[in-house]
């Protein structure tokens, strides 16, 4: 028997026509469809947006996440054809907006709009029907070949086809001559112990995420915060490091902390984990109560800062829910706790 397979469109290149103002979101998801030949999938789609990703904001993952959560039981998997620019901040929302997800979500978009010739867009759509036929429930991103947990997915080039990685861990399957071959490493939760999909659309955009650079004035900070600002990502050096000669940030940050607004610390580097405990520079601000984002990405962090404000959780709750894997967006060891006093 077939496996039902519903696609969400949403817009972005993947759906582009050119036009007088540049290439603008205009094909259906039935249009997508036709131009992939015959499928082993019983599919419907719903149009649901028609919009490029830059103007995906709130309001739009909101919307996106109730028909996924409406659509959960009558289908074996769901497919979102997304454009490429917020695509790993949708993916990494709707981790946290649908936690516990029984079937597989998968999002997916094209460099190049599917009716020119050489566009990745067949592929990239071929794919994630595939991977929401076969993959454990969670929420993906099928691109270039590879399926990525959404949560850990960041778009990494601009033009080429692989613009996406998964960071920090292996893909959960990459595209062969055997077909789709999942990773080993990637274990999937117990079934057993899945409890009942949950939605929960409640967030908080006031937050800011800030690239640290040397020179950065942490009153900077403190004028984010009169004018909102609810929480703040930093992306620190390194493992996690930030002054504190003249321009003192681990001060600023502990003055916001003791305001109630939480500070995550995270690395501008893509790759590996932010630990604060190895240097003076990380330890100073973890003292101060900075809140380690460990190996997320930014993406994910930004996401997940916004959801746990939207449950006008406290410092110490937002803490504890960075010390919390939700859906695979961080790798939490063993006697790690990094949560505040």
């Amino acid at each position: 028997m077939q496996k039902k397979i519903l696609l969400l469109s949403t817009g972005g290149t993947i759906a582009s026509v050119v036009s007088e103002a540049g290439l603008v979101p205009k094909e259906s998801g039935e249009q997508l469809i036709n131009m992939l030949g015959e499928l082993p999938y019983d599919i419907t789609v719903e149009d649901i947006l028609q919009l490029d990703s830059s103007n995906i904001q709130p309001e739009e993952w909101k919307l996106i996440a109730e028909k996924i959560y409406e659509n959960r039981n009558k289908y074996d998997g769901i497919v979102v054809s997304h454009g490429t620019d917020t695509m790993a901040y949708t993916a990494s929302m709707l981790s946290f907006m649908l936690q516990n997800i029984n079937i597989p979500v998968v999002l997916t978009g094209s460099q190049v709009p599917i009716n020119v010739v050489l566009s990745d867009a067949p592929d990239n759509l071929k794919l994630a029907f595939a991977a929401a036929s076969s993959c454990h429930p969670n929420i993906y991103l099928a691109f270039d070949r590879k399926v990525m947990l959404g949560c850990r997915s960041v778009k990494v080039r601009t033009i080429n086809f692989d613009a996406f990685e998964s960071v920090n861990v292996p893909p959960v399957a990459r595209v062969t001559s055997d077909g789709l071959v999942f990773s080993d490493q990637m274990v999937p939760k117990n079934t057993k112990d899945m409890k009942d999909t949950t939605l929960n659309t409640c967030i908080n955009p006031h937050v800011s995420l800030v690239k640290l650079f040397p020179g950065f004035d942490p009153n900077l900070l403190f004028a984010m915060v009169e004018s909102g600002c609810q929480g703040i990502v930093i992306e620190a050096y390194g493992l996690g490091g930030m002054n504190y000669i003249r321009r003192n940030m681990v001060a600023a940050i502990g003055k916001l902390i003791r305001r109630g607004i939480p500070i995550i610390a995270t690395s501008q580097c893509l790759y590996e984990r932010s630990d604060l405990t190895k240097y003076e520079v990380g330890r100073e601000a973890l003292l101060e109560g900075a809140i380690s984002a460990r190996d997320m990405t930014s993406e994910s962090a930004i996401t997940k800062l916004m959801w746990g404000l939207g449950q006008n959780w406290d410092v110490h709750q937002i803490s504890a829910f960075f010390n919390t894997d939700v859906a695979g967006e961080v790798t939490i060891e063993k006697d790690d706790n990094l949560q505040i006093d």
